[in-house]
């Protein structure tokens, strides 16, 4: 009877050592083998890890912190690796931020800057399923006791998305693709591009921008002109778009209003179309379908030109509400 039993002792153990290799919610993630992208690829375009986590993200806290539900139903909170968006719930410190100037322009400017990376996280990721992965020179967890992550999505590595488009900057630490994101960071930097404008003390493009707001007092604005969709720009027309945010204190309704690009083409608000104070909306290039903060303009090819665009919107009665430029 000895042997059967230790048999079945043995069988049990490996067993119990399978369950156990599970990642336990309630424990986070098992970290990943921070394996290396293969030649050729950037940390912006590899698929997620074979060992990485999937999970939902349930909210977005600012441009770099997320809130995630795994499959059983157990929550976490998750810090990006590697990029530092600007503060949107506290006070940005801009000599963090090469170039920018500790002026109260420079701290608008990056606050600016942090809606607008919240902004972009929100529309990515909120309520979407993500893989996250660890990396091999940082723990896995940080002094907050949130998660540090890599967020894949789409095929592409979101913490790299937002240094390349300049809604964050890397900070200083151990982590291993600190090499690609430094170069990636300096590309945006030399570019002016995101909140590397900052450094002139402006919350805008290196080209002047205007966001007049009207006498009737709605408040609404273009927060957001996005010209340069990311890769070829005909495969991804959706990533043309241009954000308007009503930042006044009542409802608008923006049924009949427009939006009109350089060449003269135009995009008429439906009717019904209402945004509520403090709320954006964005509106897409090409096709899709309007509703939750979206709206698409039906275009089959890129239409807002990435050496420099300019958009104006228009109320029901044809005033200008506001501008912005790239």
């Amino acid at each position: 009877m000895g042997r059967p039993r230790a048999a079945l002792a043995c069988a049990l153990l490996l067993v119990l050592a399978g369950c156990l290799s599970v990642p336990l919610p309630g424990d986070g993630p098992r970290p990943s083998d921070g394996t290396a992208p293969a030649p050729g690829t950037t940390p912006g375009t590899t698929a997620p890890p074979a060992d990485g986590v999937t999970v939902t993200v349930i909210e977005v806290v600012d441009g770099d912190t997320l809130r995630v539900r795994y499959p059983n139903g157990s929550r976490d909170t998750a810090r990006l690796l590697g990029v530092d968006t600007p503060e949107v719930h506290g006070e940005n410190t801009p000599d963090e931020f090469e170039g920018v100037p500790d002026t109260d322009a420079g701290r608008a400017c990056l606050r600016e800057y942090g809606d607008r990376a919240s902004a972009f996280a929100d529309r990515r990721l909120a309520g979407e399923e993500v893989t996250i992965s660890f990396d091999a020179n940082e723990p896995r967890r940080g002094y907050y006791d949130r998660l540090l992550v890599y967020v894949h999505h789409d095929g592409r590595e979101f913490n790299h998305q937002l240094v390349r488009r300049g809604l964050g900057r890397v900070y200083d630490s151990s982590f291993e693709r600190g090499d690609a994101y430094y170069a990636t960071e300096a590309a945006a930097m030399d570019a002016g591009r995101g909140l590397w404008t900052c450094s002139d003390g402006d919350a805008g493009p290196t080209t002047p921008t205007a966001t007049a707001t009207p006498p009737s007092g709605t408040g609404v604005v273009v927060s957001e002109l996005h010209a340069d969709a990311e890769g070829p720009d005909g495969e991804n027309l959706n990533d043309e778009y241009v954000v308007v945010t009503n930042r006044g204190d009542g409802a608008v309704d923006l049924g009949g209003w427009t939006l009109t690009e350089n060449a003269g083409r135009t995009y008429t608000f439906p009717s019904g179309a209402t945004l509520d104070a403090g709320e954006s909306v964005a509106v897409h290039v090409g096709s899709g379908e309007d509703g939750d903060g979206h709206l698409y303009w039906g275009q089959s090819s890129p239409i807002l030109n990435n050496d420099g665009e300019t958009v104006t919107l228009r109320d029901a009665g044809g005033d200008v509400v506001a501008e912005r430029s790239t």
